[in-house]
């Protein structure tokens, strides 16, 4: 049971009816990447009350990242899950943070919730192949410019649509997805993330595949 002191305001008050809370505190969450969107979604999930949250990216902060990613200019040089882990104790203190500072790897533990925010298919498909029956929630955020992609699975029914979407990386746009990116298109997209998530969190259904073009204003479910 989680209790709160009677001398504090409860800060998720205004999302109790929104955002199951024991629920949420049950689980660790994993986010796989945490640039443009990864960032934003592990910010979130701190900000909503998850309790336990596990960062796993090689690459350190860079001057380009302060404007597209939401990095400021003390983390310049630093591993962007150590950088990460700050921002969230920042939110709360409490929340257990595990900081990798490393390639994702078969090896490592992942939570019943995954957000895979990775910056290409091969990466995805490598991810996806050794880490999706570990999982019981999995979410895949992409973008590129103005358009971004949010792929879910919640069921065993969205494997194959998901499946299908991981195309040879031939096929692939040139140049990483967030090659082309906005703080502001990555911040939108971690936010239907994590809408996804919370309604996985209620027993409510999930989106299988949703795609939003910002410029053109076009949005399409499936």
């Amino acid at each position: 049971m989680i209790s709160t002191t009677t001398d504090e305001p409860d800060r998720f008050v205004r999302q109790q009816e929104l955002v199951p809370r024991e629920q949420l505190a049950s689980l660790t969450c994993t986010v796989v990447g945490v640039g443009a969107i990864g960032r934003q979604v592990a910010l979130q999930l701190a900000a909503l009350g998850a309790r336990a949250i596990s960062l796993i990216d090689f690459d350190q902060v860079e001057t380009t990242n302060i404007t597209t990613q939401g990095y400021v200019q003390q983390d310049l040089g630093q591993p962007k899950v150590i950088a990460t882990a700050k921002a969230i104790r920042q939110i709360d203190a409490s929340v257990r943070v595990q900081e990798i500072p490393d390639r994702y790897r078969p090896t490592q533990d992942v939570g019943q919730a995954l957000f895979c925010c990775v910056d290409s298919i091969t990466a995805r498909q490598a991810i996806w192949r050794t880490a999706a029956q570990r999982c019981a929630f999995w979410c895949d955020g992409r973008m590129r410019g103005d358009v971004l992609r949010i792929l879910t699975v919640s069921e065993l029914a969205d494997r194959n649509h998901y499946a299908a979407s991981l195309f040879p990386q031939a096929e692939a746009q040139t140049g990483s997805c967030t090659s082309r990116s906005t703080i502001y298109t990555a911040s939108i997209a971690a936010g239907l993330m994590l809408h996804q998530f919370t309604r996985w969190l209620r027993g409510l259904p999930t989106d299988a595949d949703i795609t939003l073009n910002l410029l053109a204003g076009e949005w399409t479910v499936h």
